[in-house]
Parts: structure tokens; C-alpha cells; sequence
């Protein structure tokens, strides 16, 4: 494994407030090199912070005979690195690696996390959305070290930063003019009419747009992106500096930079893909061309390969650059549980890809070797370093509280959650229903839940965080009728908010309507009634609900019409507070939204 100092060796700049890294390759020996030299890469994607093996349907992986397998958990994922690893290896990522993480995590602001990353060589990774959760500046805090400005140093100490370059093409500061570009100018190292016109097309980044890494006397150059929807997706006063600009537009305008330097050899690293067909095996091409597809498909021709992330998926397919070449366009699962090996050559006179050489594998990280000590270690200190706020019990309940849809949309335990902070904004916030985006319900409860298994259906902390890993914090604010109408009609795909596909929120138990599958957008949602009296269109309503969807998260936008916002606990708080007030819960009954033809 090539130390973190050698990888950076001779960094000639950096472009803006990180830059555009650039590096000088090593002197080449005097003998003729060889025609082509060897590179591999070894990538993940969507890790979410699982140190700990996943647990549940998250834990298994259809395997490449059509097995389901166990598979995740960070010392296994070590040891397979280790087996798959050789000279010639550069380890990325495509983002969501942090965020969303368990509570072994989430505790400590994904420290630990990011340090196994490191541990297992990780050298570059593209930001995903759950990189920005807790906001820009504590990103660039993870990047580069320091202790968290509220909760201060966690039990490891001093935070030392990553061991890797995050790099973000597509995420732009909101500043521009002479004195940025200057600035920008100043921190590369370089004044040529060429950057300045690209500069002036790109903006100024707030991410290195490009790492640039030395294999074998070539230099091979990662684009990072994330995906454009990211305003939507996370809480809006975290980014609100920021500008998450088109993929394919930045990600062409990178590799032009790239050329611009003699790097050839050009790799996409981006968090955005495509669903699949269920239950295919991980290196079949099942990929339904969508948001992933377009970019795999329309970045520059220049660009030999696109390996992607955020649908949790895992396929590999062949898809066609705009010049009719052939490229790798691949993804690798979620939670650790695939490693995608790429293995290429390139021309050491062209310094670019022979694409014909490429060969990918997406290897399952299968649970059946024999684990990494160290990274086991490392592991079992942090959950040792947890227990204490993991194990502490807050509330029993009867039988397993799913995630699970109901075919109207809405889930016992995402009712279970919408109650809760219901009751935790009453008082104050005067709220009189709530609503729960689908997305931040992350797990089901499981009965037994205990750690010890005794079958008495206790719920720790630790499992009530798993559902909500989040700290959003619960807010309320003034709705008129009408405008609750709107944001139930903002659930499905049609409106002017371009809702990707149906997302049915939450409700509390108190609100009932009805929707229509057939009725046109804007006249879907019917009979709103709260506590059994018909809403009317010019009354105030104080709804409850997490300040990602009050900030207009997943394309909600009429939640930021909403006045007088109240905040109240953290959403976590609001469920362990519910326990407490109700010590033995039964599933809910998904019931309160009625499907019409």
C-alpha cells in the first residue's frame, strides 16, 4: 500500500478553496518502458458508516451464482482488500460514505469511519449527498481535521482529518467575480488564458473538482461528482453556500482541466445511479437507464470509465460514449457488502486507457473468510467506546414495527414515528399533525430487540437510532389547507417540482385523506380530515415535521411556505421521548390514507 505521503508527492496546487490537485509523476527509468502498464482499481460506494456488519435485508447480497449471501462488515471488508490488493492497486469511492451511519458512528460525527477508510487505503472518494447532512463546514472539518465545534474531541483524541481527497466537480461556492478568480488563479499556481476561460465556466469549486494518481509512470485522473438533486435531499441551511451544478456539464469542463495537465487516463467517480431488476446477480448489466445512465452516457468521450453510487445498487455494464466508444459504467452495491475491481491497462505513450483491456468484477464481501484482526480491534474499541448510550434500553414493543409500505405508501413504523413527534410538538410548537418523510425511516424494530436476544421485545437507543440516524431536529410551522394540499399532492411525480417518483410521507394517526392513482397532478389528493373534521382550504394548520422536509427536502417545496417554524427536539429524541411516555408499543396500524382508482 502506498503511504498517503507518497500518493500527494510533488502537489503542484490547488484550485479555489481546495483545488485542483495537481501532481508531478515519478522520473522514469532509464530502460524502454513497457508498451502497456497494468492499473486496478478497488472501489466502494454507499458505505454508511457500517463498521459492524449490517444487519437484517441490509446484510445480505445476491452473490454471482444467485446465492444470498452475509456480506458487509468493515474487518471483513479489510481482509478481502487485503487478498484483492497487488502493486498495481488504487483504492476510491463514489460518497455516501459517512451519513445515515449506525450509532458505532453517528456517535462520534463518523470519525471513526472515515479513519477505517483510511486504514484500508482509500485514496480519493466523490462526494455523496450524505457528505453534506451535517453541513459544508463540518464536511471540510472531517476533510481536514480539528475537533467538532459543539461536542468537542471524541475519545480517540484530536481529529487528524482524512486520509483521503473528497473531490466534487459539481459543487460550486455561491461567490464569484475578479477577486475569486484571482484567488483561484493564486492557489494553482498557474495564469494562462486557457484555465481562466475554463475557470470562468466552471465557478469557483468548493471541492477539489479532480485527484490525480501515479500508477506504474502514468497518472490516472478521478472526477468526482454528486448528484444535482442534492438541494433536495438534504437540510438546506447545511449547503446553503453552495451550488450543486449539472454532472455532465462539470464533469466535462474537469476533464478538460485534466487534458490540460497530459492526464489521459480519466475516470469518473460519481454519486448518482440506476435501480436494477431485482435479484440478478451483481455483475449482470441490470442497470434501467435513468439518471445514472444519462451521465454514463453523455460525459465526454475523453472519460474511460464511469463508476457510480446512491441507488444502492450493483450491476456492470458497457454503455456508449458520445464518439460510439464503448465504456465501463458500474456500481457496487451499498453497506460494504461489494467491492467492484477494475482491472485496465494503459498506453505508457499515450498515457490513456486501452479500453479494450478492461475487465471489472464486483466481488461480494462475503462473511465466510477469515476477518481482519486489526480493523476487528478497531471496530470492537468504538462499539466498546458506544455501548454505554447504545445499550440503554428506552421502551418495549410487542411485535417487529416494519418499514415496510403498505400499498397505500405509509408504514406502521413510519406512523409510530409521525405519533411521536406529534406528541413531542404539541406542547410548544402547538402542533396538530405530522408528517414523516418515508426516506428517514432507515430500519424496521424487531421483536426480540434486545442485544442479548432474551425475546422481550426491548428497544435500545442504539436500534431506535438505527431508525433514525439522522439528528434532524423537529420543527412545526403554519399551513393553510390549501397549502397541506399541496404538499400532499408534492408526493407524487407530475407537479412543477419534478418529484422523481412517489414518496408517501408519514402521517400521524390523526390525519386521513384519500389520493387517486388516476386522477391528473393537483387534483389527486382528497377528503383531508384532522381528527375526523374536513380541512378547509383558508385554515392554519401547525404541522410537525423534521427540518430536512420543513426546508423543503425531497422536492416538498410548499413546506417552505410554511410561517412561524417553532424547533423543538431532535427527531431521535422526540422517538426515545415517545417510549418513555408509552413504555410497551404495538405496530400501529397503517390505515389513515385511502387508495382510489
Amino acid at each position: 500500500m502506498m503511504s498517503r505521503s507518497f500518493q500527494r508527492l510533488a502537489m503542484a496546487g490547488v484550485l479555489a478553496s481546495a483545488g485542483l490537485v495537481l501532481v508531478t509523476g515519478p522520473a522514469e527509468a532509464g530502460n524502454k518502458p513497457a508498451k502497456t502498464v497494468p492499473v486496478r482499481l478497488l472501489s466502494l460506494n454507499d458505505f454508511h458508516g457500517h463498521l459492524e456488519p449490517p444487519t437484517g435485508s441490509s446484510g445480505r447480497m445476491v452473490d454471482e451464482t444467485g446465492a444470498t449471501v452475509y456480506a458487509g462488515g468493515a474487518a471483513y471488508i479489510a481482509a478481502h482488500m487485503e487478498q484483492l490488493t497487488d502493486k498495481n492497486t488504487i483504492k476510491v469511492a463514489q460518497g455516501d460514505l459517512i451519513g445515515a451511519t449506525p450509532l458505532i458512528s453517528a456517535a462520534f460525527h463518523d470519525e471513526p469511519s472515515v479513519e477505517f477508510l483510511g486504514k484500508i487505503g482509500v485514496t480519493t472518494s466523490a462526494v455523496g449527498n450524505h457528505e453534506f447532512d451535517e453541513g459544508y463546514a463540518e464536511l471540510r472539518r472531517i476533510m481536514k481535521g480539528g475537533c467538532h465545534p459543539v461536542d468537542g474531541c471524541s475519545p480517540a483524541g484530536t481529529w487528524k482529518g482524512a486520509e483521503y481527497d473528497y473531490i466534487g466537480a459539481n459543487v460550486i461556492l455561491k461567490r464569484s467575480g475578479a477577486g475569486a478568480e484571482k484567488d483561484a488563479l493564486a492557489a494553482l499556481g498557474r495564469n494562462s488564458s486557457s484555465l481562466r476561460s475554463l475557470l470562468r465556466q466552471y465557478g469557483v469549486p468548493a471541492l477539489p473538482p479532480v485527484s490525480i494518481r501515479w500508477m506504474n509512470g502514468v497518472p490516472i485522473g478521478f472526477i468526482g461528482l454528486v448528484t444535482k438533486t442534492t438541494p433536495n435531499i438534504v437540510t438546506a441551511e447545511g449547503i446553503k453556500d453552495l451550488e450543486f451544478v449539472d454532472e455532465v456539464k462539470a464533469a466535462n469542463v474537469a476533464s478538460r482541466l485534466l487534458k490540460l495537465v497530459g492526464v489521459k487516463a480519466q475516470v469518473v467517480l460519481v454519486h448518482e445511479g440506476d435501480q436494477v431488476t431485482a435479484g440478478q446477480s451483481p455483475d449482470a448489466c441490470s442497470a434501467q437507464p435513468g439518471a445514472g445512465n444519462r451521465i454514463a452516457t453523455q460525459v465526454d468521450a475523453e472519460i474511460d470509465m464511469i463508476l457510480s453510487g446512491h441507488s444502492h445498487q450493483a450491476y456492470l455494464c458497457t454503455v456508449t460514449d458520445p464518439k460510439g466508444g464503448k465504456r465501463l459504467y458500474s456500481q457496487g452495491g451499498s453497506f460494504g457488502r461489494v467491492i467492484t475491481k477494475v482491472d485496465f491497462r494503459v498506453d505508457t505513450r499515450t498515457r490513456d486507457v486501452v479500453r479494450s483491456s478492461v475487465v471489472a468484477d464486483n466481488q461480494v464481501v462475503t462473511q465466510t473468510i477469515t476477518p481482519n484482526e486489526d480493523i476487528a480491534t478497531f471496530v470492537q474499541t468504538w462499539k466498546d467506546r458506544v455501548a454505554t448510550v447504545a445499550n440503554k434500553p428506552i421502551g418495549k414493543i410487542t411485535a417487529d414495527i416494519t418499514n415496510t409500505a403498505a400499498p397505500s405508501g405509509e408504514s406502521p413504523l413510519g406512523n409510530l414515528i409521525a405519533d411521536g413527534q406529534l406528541a413531542a410538538a404539541r406542547t410548544g410548537g402547538n402542533a396538530q399533525i405530522a408528517l414523516m418523510n418515508p426516506g428517514g425511516v432507515r430500519a424496521s424494530l424487531t421483536y426480540p430487540s434486545s442485544p442479548a436476544g432474551e425475546g422481550d421485545g426491548v428497544v435500545t437507543y442504539g436500534e431506535a437510532f438505527t431508525v433514525q440516524p439522522f439528528n434532524n431536529l423537529l420543527q412545526v410551522v403554519t399551513l393553510t389547507g390549501a397549502q397541506l394540499k399541496t404538499v400532499l399532492e408534492q408526493q407524487f411525480p407530475g407537479g412543477p417540482n419534478n418529484q422523481a417518483f412517489t414518496k408517501i410521507l408519514q402521517p400521524s394517526s390523526n390525519l386521513t385523506y384519500s389520493y387517486s392513482t388516476s386522477a391528473a397532478w393537483g387534483s389527486k389528493v382528497s377528503d383531508i380530515k384532522i381528527d375526523g373534521v374536513a380541512v378547509t382550504d383558508t385554515q392554519t394548520i401547525r404541522v410537525a415535521a423534521n427540518n430536512f422536509l420543513v426546508g423543503g427536502g425531497d422536492a416538498f417545496a410548499a413546506f417552505t411556505q410554511g410561517t412561524d417554524v417553532w424547533s423543538g427536539p431532535l427527531d431521535i429524541d422526540a422517538f426515545a421521548a415517545y417510549f418513555a411516555a408509552n413504555p410497551v408499543i404495538a405496530p400501529p396500524t397503517p390505515d389513515h390514507i385511502t387508495v382510489l382508482p
